[in-house]
């Protein structure tokens, strides 16, 4: 067997390596035997195409069955999780639980989940605080929105996350108009982060502003000629939104 390894120089080893991530997969998945005889004896050949046939592609085939039955029965994930949060109380699977009670638009269920998730050392969770601020918008918790933002608010991600964009609007809700400003006018970078910046033109006109309302979505306007239908992306719809008001605002 060793011949077989001739040429490779110090590099056997990784194949020693190869081969055992592959026989230890196929016994602990109760693989038949012939793939070990053939991992054995054709390592580089055995293990590509062990990898390929066993790992990968049923990697893929569960994906799709696990999309089929989704579509089929979309209770069944929430289940799923429900079973697994009820068997083991732990931090991921309330999380995940919580993540897809949202999905589903069940807010109050999700922020049964999320509020006590937040203590000790995940007390300042980004994940679980952007989720919580979108919970409480969604159930008109201005004040609470207000509260727990600045638990992320000086993470480098987050004038371009759609919880600042949440906590600007929970502001301006809150009369807090100059601070609702503060945030858009940090929300307002060119090429990006169009559906904050609609909603800061939208927030303009609101404060009676249609002027500086104009100008912003005219340069967005302008932006967008210079971007293909893939470079817009998800952004299309909103890019869409200020064109359509740009020419109302221009009427």
């Amino acid at each position: 067997m060793f011949g077989l390894f001739q040429g490779l120089g110090e590099y056997y080893y990784v194949i020693f390596i190869l081969q055992g991530i592959c026989i230890f997969h196929a016994i602990r998945n109760n693989n038949q035997s012939k793939w070990i005889w053939i991992i054995m004896f054709l390592p580089i050949i055995g293990c590509a195409i062990y990898a390929f046939t066993e790992i990968f592609q049923k990697r893929q085939v569960n994906s799709i069955q696990a999309g089929v039955v989704k579509l089929v029965n979309p209770g069944s994930k929430i289940k799923h999780l429900e079973r697994k949060f009820q068997f083991t109380d732990t931090f991921a699977n309330r999380v995940a639980l919580a993540d897809a009670y949202l999905e589903k638009g069940l807010h109050e269920k999700a922020l049964a989940l999320y509020e006590p998730a937040l203590s000790g050392l995940f007390e300042s969770n980004e994940h679980v605080v952007q989720q919580l601020i979108e919970v409480y918008f969604k159930l008109n918790r201005f004040d609470d929105v207000i509260r727990i933002a600045p638990k992320i608010s000086r993470n480098i991600n987050f004038p371009k996350s759609k919880s600042n964009l949440l906590y600007a609007l929970a502001l301006e809700k809150s009369d807090g108009i100059d601070l609702a400003e503060k945030e858009f006018k940090a929300m307002n970078h060119r090429f990006s982060n169009y559906e904050a910046r609609y909603n800061y033109g939208q927030f303009l006109i609101r404060t009676n502003r249609e002027a500086e309302a104009l100008k912003l979505y005219t340069t967005i306007s302008e932006e967008a000629e210079h971007m293909n239908r893939k470079e817009k992306g998800e952004s299309k719809i909103w890019i869409d939104k200020v064109i359509g008001s740009c020419k109302k605002l221009s009427a």
